[in-house]
């Protein structure tokens, strides 16, 4: 990461230090240096941020075995939220929570998410979640209103009231999936004790280099009966293309690689 930024001054400490790779950065150590770094005169200085300019840069696995540093743009994220609005509705209302690591880039999300529109994000401790129960209390307690999960998290909650035989009252209005693959019948024990409207559950599907999000689909209590994975349609600003083992399009009803 060191190499790839090109970062002329590294903040760190000084028992970090020795723990760093080899590297052509400068160094400051805020422990350390303290003293030195207050003597340095104040400069005012005058930056333009564009739309085009990056926003972050988030790591991912990489299909070579190589993990590569994927870069977004503001207007990426800007979009993103500009196109799924007239679907969410989101508002200054909204009570969002970070659930994910901000390495993960459904942590994008939920960060702006929140706010974009004046919402408040309650930051979720990590110990909290790790558990399925303190979590499940915290969402009762702060009303959170929109929860963004993986399907395997989310499970967890599900289990939860199983085993708890009731239900405490959630604030919630919006369920989002990302980030797995979603079994619609382990939704089952949700819909019988919540229904599919409030809150109302969404499937959506995407990768790092599109920013987030690429489908959008409501899961109503129907879908349980479908065999398939039940993704969706693009959000508004995108298209689809399935294709086969040669990345060629391929027809209706045929599928694809």
């Amino acid at each position: 990461m060191l190499s790839d930024s090109q970062v002329s001054i590294l903040l760190t400490q000084q028992h970090l230090v020795e723990k760093l790779p080899e590297h052509q950065t400068s160094i400051v150590c805020l422990d350390s240096d303290w003293e030195q770094i207050r003597k340095i005169p104040v400069q005012q200085i005058e930056k333009t941020v564009k739309a085009q300019n990056i926003a972050y840069i988030i790591y991912t696995s990489g299909s070579t075995g190589k993990p590569k540093g994927v870069l977004i743009a503001h207007h990426n994220i800007i979009r993103l939220f500009a196109t799924t609005q007239d679907r969410f509705k989101f508002n200054q209302k909204d009570v969002w929570s970070l659930f994910h690591s901000y390495a993960f880039d459904f942590s994008v999300w939920e960060i702006w998410g929140a706010l974009l529109y004046g919402g408040s994000l309650v930051i979720i401790p990590y110990d909290v979640s790790r558990s399925p129960e303190q979590f499940y209390n915290l969402l009762s307690q702060e009303k959170i209103t929109v929860l963004n999960q993986t399907p395997s998290a989310f499970q967890q909650l599900i289990q939860l009231e199983t085993s708890l035989n009731h239900h405490r009252n959630l604030s919630l209005r919006l369920v989002i999936f990302g980030g797995e693959s979603l079994n619609i019948q382990s939704l089952k024990p949700w819909f019988d004790r919540h229904g599919d409207k409030f809150p109302q559950l969404v499937n959506m599907y995407g990768i790092t280099e599109t920013t987030v999000h690429v489908t959008y689909r409501p899961i109503n209590i129907i879908d349980i009966d479908s065999s398939s994975n039940v993704i969706g349609c693009a959000i508004p600003d995108l298209q689809l293309y399935i294709l086969n083992s040669h990345l060629q399009p391929v027809p209706i009803g045929i599928a694809g690689e």
